[in-house]
């Protein structure tokens, strides 16, 4: 960063109320990477003397949920990152959840298209694929522009006629460069042809994250966006609907993502994302904020164990490295296994472990399954151990008896994976119902397609239900078991997976 930007960010501070927010989508589990990029806005809000807001992104509709945004508060207040202001605490600048505050969105977008900024567009889905193959042909590498999509006054109008659906596209530049500048990486120049004329306004009305960000950051009066790297490509498309609105743009900062050992980007398919996850499988919320602390950021000592209170006292943004911090669950383990024996009094010890299996809530849930099966209360632990293990001691074995053959299981358990990873009702009848249908594909009973997820999920076919359990288990947890189980049996080869794949397209499950 030259000496010049590092000045201007300083006066940037001096001058101003620092504002933060993060603004996740209710659309499952909340995921790591939130609470990763919550605690640097936390910090930085803080070290400043600032505001860290929580604002929710529920403009889809579809998948947003009640039970997902009551996820997000209790899992980052189990982190201990609380925020100033939230849907749920109130403050000057709301509502904060962006499903309330659609006439503003849809107003600015107006202002937009008033002011020659950006376009209705009746273009169809087959029409921009047509669109793509033919810029394709023609050798050229960029992005849709207003000159691709806008159609002639009397085909628009024909359309308008015929109450055909459209979206709101902003304007962009068809070539040149746009110079971002960032809080860690100094000006980033990013080719504008390469730049979409971005949808604003969805066809229902609703706003994009494009719009709705931009919108709602400046209307809350947020100074610095701390965000994930994920998001540079995007900043060309921010900062000129600042320039089109004339409003001071906030700081841009963006963040390393977390990446798996492989270097990829961390997802559920590859590790367990939520933070639900972590807080089932017994860590410590203090390692836990501890560990995210660590990914890409170190204490001016760099000692490797601390607290969110220390992190505040020494937070530095200037101390975040741009490599591609690594989630490593050996690690997390590690730094786990310090707090519980350096940070916990037998007695503390005592009440962790109360509070997170053996509280009367989680008992309530449990004993339904298991009541009916008891003879005397020492049957309780052995018939529901699985429930607060983390991966289960399985081995090939535990499979042979089963009806199946191994490739079959595996197939099963693959299947399962996919069809879980985007079921946001994590609910006993929705499972029941993925389930059954899954049976009917492979034309199998129920009790025969159920075998092998007994096995990875409780270790035995003869648990209650597999479906109360995966209820009980939560999404992440039950995903992670599917996984290791498929390894159990000998994983899956990238050819493999191809087939797979090929065979579960073939599969007429719905949506």
């Amino acid at each position: 960063m030259t000496y010049n930007a590092v000045l201007l960010a300083w006066e940037r501070l001096v001058s101003m109320t620092v504002r933060t927010r993060i603004a996740p989508s209710p659309t499952g589990d909340p995921h790591v990477g939130t609470a990763y990029i919550a605690l640097f806005n936390l910090c930085f809000a803080k070290q400043h003397g600032g505001q860290f807001i929580l604002r929710i992104e529920d403009t889809d509709q579809l998948r947003s949920t009640a039970k997902s945004e009551q996820m997000i508060y209790d899992s980052l207040r189990w982190l201990g990152l609380d925020w100033d202001e939230g849907p749920d605490k109130g403050g000057d600048f709301g509502p904060y959840r962006q499903s309330e505050r659609g006439d503003i969105y849809q107003q600015y977008a107006q202002q937009l298209i008033d002011q020659g900024h950006a376009f209705k567009c009746y273009r169809t889905p087959k029409e921009l694929d047509e669109l793509r193959a033919e810029i394709k042909a023609d050798g050229e590498n960029r992005a849709l522009k207003p000159f691709d999509l806008l159609l002639s006054e009397a085909e628009q109008q024909q359309r308008v006629n015929d109450g055909q659906p459209f979206v709101v596209r902003m304007k962009v530049p068809e070539s040149g460069t746009c110079v971002v500048n960032d809080l860690l990486r100094g000006d980033i120049e990013l080719d504008w042809s390469m730049v979409d004329a971005q949808i604003l306004l969805k066809s229902d009305g609703m706003p994009t994250y494009h719009l709705a960000n931009v919108v709602d950051d400046h209307l809350m009066q947020i100074s610095h966006v701390l965000r994930g790297e994920e998001w540079i490509n995007s900043a060309p498309k921010h900062q000129l609907l600042y320039q089109y609105f004339d409003w001071p743009m906030p700081q841009l900062c963006h963040l390393p993502l977390l990446r798996n050992p492989d270097k990829s980007k961390l997802s559920k398919r590859k590790n367990p994302t939520s933070i639900l996850y972590y807080q089932r499988m017994g860590y410590l919320a203090e390692a836990v904020v501890n560990y995210l602390a660590r990914m890409g950021w170190s204490m001016p000592d760099e000692r490797e164990k601390f607290s969110l209170d220390d992190m505040l006292t020494a937070f530095d943004i200037q101390r975040v490295s741009l490599g591609g911090p690594i989630f490593d669950l050996d690690k997390l383990n590690w730094l786990n296994g310090l707090w519980i024996r350096e940070s916990l009094t037998t007695e503390q010890l005592a009440d962790q472990l109360t509070a997170w299996a053996l509280n009367r809530d989680n008992l309530l849930a449990v004993l339904p399954q298991v009541q009916a099966r008891m003879d005397t209360l020492s049957d309780f632990i052995p018939k529901t151990a699985f429930l607060v293990s983390g991966q289960l001691t399985i081995t090939e074995t535990d499979f042979t008896a089963l009806k199946l053959d191994t490739n079959e299981q595996v197939k099963i358990l693959q299947f399962c994976l996919w069809r879980f990873e985007n079921l946001n009702d994590w609910q006993r009848d929705a499972l029941f119902a993925e389930l059954s249908g899954l049976a009917e594909a492979f034309e199998l009973k129920l009790k025969d397609f159920l075998a092998p997820l007994f096995i990875a999920v409780a270790g035995t076919t003869a648990s209650f239900s597999v479906m109360d359990a995966m209820a009980l288990l939560g999404s992440d947890m039950t995903r992670a078991r599917l996984r290791y189980a498929i390894e159990v049996l000998g994983g899956v080869s990238k050819k493999q997976m191809k087939a797979l794949e090929r065979a579960y397209r073939c599969l007429n499950l719905g949506q």
